[in-house]
């Protein structure tokens, strides 16, 4: 399986790109923006979409869909129900910030704590990682883990935002570093990093930062 993203949108949100290049096949995390330049890239590929995995539904990481979903009609949306609510409101909070927006149908399937979903050979277990969104989620496999607004390089999510919970939030990032320390994260903004850099020196996760909330 080869991992690349494409940085969209207002927000420089990381779309990311799970290709097989065996089946030519191709799985989206968080299509934020930019339909068309992702659809692209696929083409580019030579692949056909059969999934979207969202993390959570902020509007940065679904604005996309609809475009995507033009040139692959079908394609399965996959979203924690508790992240619903934000996901059908995903047209206002862009009106809120005055940006275009093409609100996408309601996702197909529901993503749970545990579960276990397969890609090219590789196994990506769902942890249910709520504080920056009640259903946010984190797709974590042998190699690469997709962190959405948990973690990222050098700061966390914001737990400012409606419906965050800075205590659940605490206790995500307390869980997330438990992971082992050579893991990949592959966040939702930002460079990728590994759980042993941001234990050792993310200023969120050492203390040395007092307040909650680092970006996105």
């Amino acid at each position: 399986m080869n991992v690349s993203s494409l940085v969209v949108g207002a927000f420089d949100e990381n779309c990311w790109i799970l290709h097989d290049p065996v089946r030519a096949e191709v799985v989206l995390v968080d299509p934020g923006e930019e339909a068309t330049r992702i659809c692209d890239e696929i083409e580019r590929l030579g692949a056909r979409l059969v999934a979207i995995w969202l993390t959570h539904a902020h509007l940065d990481h679904i604005g996309a869909i609809t475009g995507v979903r033009r040139a692959w009609p079908g394609v399965p949306v996959h979203l924690h129900p508790a992240d619903l609510p934000i996901y059908l409101n995903g047209d206002r909070a862009a009106a809120y910030y005055g940006l275009p927006f093409d609100q996408p149908e309601p996702p197909e399937r529901e993503l749970a704590e545990g579960q276990v979903l397969e890609f090219a050979g590789e196994r990506f277990t769902v942890w249910h990682l709520p504080g920056h969104s009640p259903g946010h989620v984190a797709f974590i496999g042998r190699e690469h883990c997709f962190s959405g607004d948990v973690l990222f390089a050098g700061s966390i999510g914001r737990s400012d935002l409606p419906l965050c919970d800075p205590a659940a939030l605490s206790a995500s990032l307390a869980r997330m570093v438990g992971l082992p320390g050579a893991l990949r994260v592959d966040p939702g903004h930002g460079p990728s990093t590994t759980i042993a850099a941001e234990a050792a020196g993310n200023p969120f996760l050492t203390g040395a930062a007092r307040v909650l909330g680092g970006r996105s």
